[in-house]
């Protein structure tokens, strides 16, 4: 298993969450590319998003069906926003962009969580690496980044109304758990 999806997994286990890594062969790298291959919508992907506020980092979780308004996240920041290069979000976390998760970071990040999240059970996050991801639902999402919930979608777009469904029967994965003396098993089919 890739060292970033294991630094991931020990995040997730040192809060006690029994939550399992999905492995595709194809990329989940962007929301849309995730939910076809979850076989969900763009709405429940969480994009890590990192910006920096002044010169110090924070991450967003975003709905994948939304863009952030920098304007809101500027405001509950204090400071200036703007969205952080590759170079600085990987510094910043530990990840390269489309693999970054919520969580494991190489720097504990204040977080902002769009509330956009909060109306589904289950939402997937990227785990590590641009075609790994995880289930988790959004109350544990908050507790788990200590996130701050906050209404960061732009005011011109509706929630979610980039939303599409997505059908991913026949897709390859596998399937990981977190917890200690689970043992790896490879399904096809789909998942969500």
């Amino acid at each position: 298993m890739h060292p970033s999806i294991e630094r991931v997994r020990a995040a997730l286990a040192a809060a006690s969450l029994d939550v399992e890594v999905v492995e595709f062969a194809e990329s989940t790298r962007t929301a849309a590319e995730a939910a076809a291959a979850i076989g969900t919508t763009p709405a429940r992907i969480v994009k890590s998003l990192v910006f920096l506020a002044g010169h110090s980092p924070v991450l967003v979780l975003a709905s994948g069906a939304n863009r952030v308004d920098t304007r809101k996240l500027a405001a509950a920041c204090g400071q200036p926003v703007k969205r952080a290069d590759a170079e600085q979000a990987r510094a910043a976390t530990g990840y390269v962009i489309g693999g970054t998760p919520p969580v494991g970071h190489t720097h504990p990040l204040p977080t902002y969580v769009d509330a956009d999240l909060l109306a589904y059970d289950r939402v997937w996050a990227a785990a590590g690496t641009p075609n790994a991801v995880f289930a988790i639902t959004p109350v544990d999402l908050v507790r788990l980044t200590a996130g701050r919930v906050l209404d960061l979608r732009a005011d011109d777009e509706p929630a979610g109304s980039r939303q599409r469904t997505s059908s991913s029967s026949g897709r390859r994965l596998i399937r990981r758990r977190t917890s200690a003396g689970s043992r790896p098993s490879t399904r096809g089919g789909r998942t969500g």
